[in-house]
């Protein structure tokens, strides 16, 4: 199926971004084109307005603002994809590294970490392993005379 036909982009199984939401600039790209380095647009820039987004719930929308903040310029989110010659192939690269991003700010935060103590075992093997290397190094003093 073509890039243009999709009905949306799916990042989870509870949210696929519609098409109409999804903005393409294309200009030159720096990198390698042989011939056509000048002449062909094969630079991919994708936009996604998050703040403006219709198919976020109110939690999944703050947690992109919140864990996005930086790469967000007036509340949307811009992909720049010129890795390879052909505007199609980074058309797909934008797609995919958009759908990567959003994804990961979506994954739920890690619980915090429970505090623990050492066992009395183990407190009890640091303290001997202490005192064994106390003696080694008294042995190796010069002796009081």
């Amino acid at each position: 199926m073509p890039a243009t036909h999709r009905p949306g982009l799916r990042v989870t199984a509870g949210l696929t971004i519609p098409e109409p939401e999804l903005s393409w600039r294309f200009s030159r790209s720096s990198g390698p084109g042989g011939q056509g380095v000048n002449t062909a647009d094969s630079r991919v820039e994708l936009t996604w307005d998050v703040a403006g987004s219709g198919t976020l719930t109110p939690v999944q929308r703050e947690r992109i603002l919140d864990r996005l903040g930086t790469r967000l310029v007036d509340g949307a989110l811009t992909i720049a994809a010129s890795e390879h010659r052909e505007q199609l192939r980074n058309r797909e690269a934008a797609r995919t590294r958009l759908v990567a991003v959003v994804a990961d700010a979506l994954r739920p935060p890690s619980p915090p970490r429970r505090p623990t103590k050492p066992t009395k075992g183990a407190k009890e093997r640091r303290l001997k392993e202490k005192q064994r290397r106390t003696e080694t190094k008294q042995l190796r003093r010069r002796p009081l005379d």
